[in-house]
């Protein structure tokens, strides 16, 4: 009996083990997309707080500012038919370096609104904050310090 036992489980873990290495996705957001009213107010605004230059393109009749990224995550600010800045809603989290504070601390000057100060997660999560963007889309900055 104890040996159909042993024989089920190894079934079983060798099966969730499959699985596992199946659906191992390693990052769950490849892209994303900030909504605007004005792309050039947009842009200018994470131009400013980041210190980046977006570049702007317009795509069957969306008009976009797209992050600098050589590989990995990256996203755009978009304008066009149904883009419609939010403060409710899936709340990204924008890489803010090693400090957030050096990016949060342009918010208000650039035309938005700090509604959360830098905040302590845990030791391995580092910290959080939010902000309202010049558009009016509710966002969040990570940093591990």
């Amino acid at each position: 009996m104890g040996s159909t036992v042993n024989l089920k489980n190894r079934i079983k873990e060798a099966n969730l083990q499959k699985i596992k290495e199946q659906a191992a996705i390693k990052n769950f957001v490849n892209w994303f997309e900030i909504p605007a009213y004005n792309l050039y107010r947009s842009v200018a605004f994470y131009n400013y707080i980041y210190g980046i230059e977006m570049t702007t393109v317009e795509l069957n009749g969306f008009y976009m500012g797209f992050f600098p990224a050589e590989n990995g995550i990256s996203g755009a600010i978009v304008t066009g038919n149904g883009c419609v800045p939010s403060e409710v809603g899936p709340l990204i989290y924008l890489n803010a370096g090693d400090d957030l504070n050096k990016v949060l601390s342009k918010v208000n000057e650039a035309g938005g609104r700090v509604v959360l100060e830098k905040t302590f997660l845990s030791e391995s999560a580092g910290y959080f904050a939010l902000f309202i963007d010049s558009e009016g889309n509710r966002l969040a900055l990570h940093s591990k310090h």
